[in-house]
C-alpha cells in the first residue's frame, strides 16, 4: 500500500487499522519554533470521536493524543511530528461470523482484489477510523493559518431532501437509524481570510487540489467549488462574478478562479453517500465466490456527515497551508515573503 501520505511541502502520513492496537499519523514540513496548543488540537479531536450522541456511532475512544516527537517545551522543533493513539473499544467479535463475506457498500471486495491479505475487522486500513490522523494534520495547520488570519470552518448543509435546518435534518438521521438504515448528507465548508494569490496552477490549482484532498475523505462521491453543479443551469451573465472599485460584487466562483484564489470566501461542498454499514439484511458473496445474506452488528454512525465536518475542515485547511509554504518558497528570492509577518521579516533581513 503505497499511497498512505498526503500534501507537498507540508505532509503528512497516517497509520493503523480500526481494531488494531492504536493509529497515528506523522507530520512533516511543519515550520519550527512554532508554539503548537495540544488543546485547541484534542478540542478538535473530540469534534470527529465516536460516542459523542445519537446521531453518530457508539463506539466508545477517548481519542486522548499522545506526542512521541517533534515538539519540546510546547514549540515544533522542525523534526516529523508524530502523534498516537489508543485504540480502547475495539470489538472484534462483531465481525468475526462476517469475516469471510464482503459487506456491500464497503471496500471489502476491491482491497481484497487489490491486496488478497486484508484485515477485516471494521473494515481496517480502510475504516474512517484513519480520519483522526486528518484531523491532527488540519487541526496544526489551522493554528499556524490563524497567525494570518485565515479561519476554516463547516457545517452539515444538507440530510437526504431536507437542506439547512438542523431539527429537520437530526429528525431523518434518527429515523433512518429506528429501521436500521442510514442516510447521506452535505457538509459544506468555508475559509475565510484567505488573500488572493494562492494556488499553482497549471496541475496545482487551488481547487483542483481541494477537490482531491475533499475527495479522499471516507464515503464522499462528490465535490463542489462554489455554486458547483449549479452552474449548468445558469448563463454566463448570471455566473460572472463582476467586479467593482470595492472589489466582487458575488462570489459564484467559490473565491477561486484559474485555479488562483481571489481574496473571496473559498466555498466548498462535498456530499457523502449514506453510511454502507445498515443493520437490515443484504445478499452478497462470500471470499469463495458463494451467494449468500450478511446480517451486520456493531456500531456505526447512521450519517457521517456529523463527523466528516472536522474532517472536511482539516483537508481544507491542510491544502491551504500546503499552497501557502508553496507560494513563500517560490517568491523566495524576492524582497516580500507571500503572507510574511513582519516578525518573520525582521527576522529573515537579521540572518
Amino acid at each position: 500500500m503505497a499511497s498512505n501520505s498526503f500534501g507537498i511541502l507540508f505532509r503528512f502520513t497516517t497509520w493503523g487499522e480500526s481494531h488494531g492496537p492504536c493509529v497515528g499519523v506523522v507530520l512533516d514540513g511543519i515550520p519550527s519554533d512554532f508554539p503548537l496548543d495540544l488543546d485547541l488540537v484534542q478540542r478538535d479531536l473530540d469534534k470527529r470521536k465516536p460516542g459523542t450522541s445519537k446521531l453518530v456511532s457508539g463506539r466508545k475512544e477517548p481519542d486522548q493524543l499522545k506526542v512521541l516527537s517533534g515538539l519540546y517545551e510546547g514549540r515544533t522543533t522542525g523534526a516529523p511530528l508524530t502523534f498516537t493513539f489508543q485504540n480502547s473499544d475495539a470489538q472484534k467479535d462483531d465481525y468475526e461470523k462476517i469475516r469471510e463475506l464482503f459487506r456491500p457498500g464497503h471496500a471489502d471486495f476491491t482491497y481484497r482484489q487489490k491486496y488478497r491479505n486484508r484485515d477485516p475487522y471494521g473494515g481496517g486500513r480502510s475504516s474512517a477510523r484513519e480520519t483522526i490522523g486528518r484531523v491532527v494534520a488540519g487541526s496544526v495547520a489551522s493554528q499556524y493559518l490563524a497567525k494570518w488570519g485565515i479561519r476554516v470552518q463547516g457545517r452539515v448543509s444538507r440530510v437526504g431532501s431536507v437542506l439547512e435546518d438542523q431539527e429537520k435534518m437530526m429528525q431523518e438521521v434518527l429515523l433512518a437509524k429506528q429501521d436500521g438504515d442510514s442516510i447521506g448528507g452535505q457538509v459544506e465548508v468555508q475559509a475565510t481570510g484567505v488573500p488572493a494569490g494562492v494556488g499553482e496552477p497549471i496541475y496545482e490549482k487551488l481547487d483542483a487540489r481541494l477537490a482531491y484532498a475533499l475527495m479522499s475523505i471516507n464515503a464522499v462521491k462528490a465535490v463542489e467549488i462554489g455554486d458547483g453543479v449549479e452552474v449548468v443551469a445558469k448563463r454566463g451573465s448570471r455566473n460572472n462574478d463582476q467586479m467593482g472599485s470595492e472589489g466582487f460584487k458575488t462570489n459564484h466562483c467559490g473565491g477561486i478562479l484559474g485555479g488562483i484564489s481571489t481574496g473571496e470566501p473559498i466555498i466548498a461542498r462535498i456530499t457523502l453517500k449514506p453510511t454502507p454499514s445498515i443493520f437490515k439484511t443484504q445478499e452478497t458473496l462470500s471470499t469463495s465466490g458463494e451467494e449468500a445474506e450478511i446480517q451486520l452488528r456493531g456500531r456505526h454512525d447512521p450519517c457521517v456527515a456529523y463527523r466528516a465536518v472536522v474532517v472536511a475542515e482539516a483537508m481544507m485547511a491542510q491544502v491551504l497551508l500546503d499552497m501557502i509554504l508553496m507560494s513563500r518558497a517560490l517568491q523566495g528570492n524576492q524582497q516580500k515573503f507571500f503572507l510574511e509577518s513582519e516578525e518573520e521579516a525582521s527576522q529573515r533581513e537579521s540572518i
